[in-house]
């Protein structure tokens, strides 16, 4: 019988993105990884103090904590398609599209560029969790 880890991965994203909540509810993990809770960066949590202490704008890509470590935008999704269990077309494309960090780190630029359009659109506003000025709309 194999060990299945406790161990809780937070992915902290924003809940108003019909993308990235849609992204989200697909993406599934190994069991032998972890459970994967997923948390709205527009309501309190210890985790986006920890987000906001490093200086990451959580506007500009979801966190995923795991291990002690957070991992930031494309190199968030780079690490989610590796622990991704390969059960249905989603996680089987998203484990080939951004296994590769180098195609991470090309192709998560242009999902956010299309992700801040949305938003723009749909008339969100954005977190602002480092309290930029006149930071307000995307």
């Amino acid at each position: 019988m194999g060990f299945m880890s406790t161990q809780q991965l937070l992915l902290v994203y924003d809940e108003q993105c019909p993308a990235c909540s849609h992204y989200t509810k697909l993406l599934q993990v190994k069991a032998t990884v972890g459970e994967l809770v997923l948390i709205n960066a527009r309501d309190p949590h210890p985790v986006l103090e920890e987000i906001t202490e490093a200086g990451l704008d959580i506007d500009q890509g979801m966190v995923l904590k795991m291990d002690d470590t957070l991992y930031y935008g494309a190199d968030a999704i780079h690490v989610l398609s590796l622990i991704g269990t390969s059960s249905g077309l989603f996680n089987r494309l998203n484990h080939w599209a951004f296994r590769s960090q180098t195609r991470a780190r090309f192709i998560y630029p242009i999902l956010k560029s299309g992700r801040n359009l949305l938003l723009r659109m749909l008339g969100r506003r954005k977190i602002n969790n480092l309290n930029i000025e006149n930071n307000e709309r995307f």
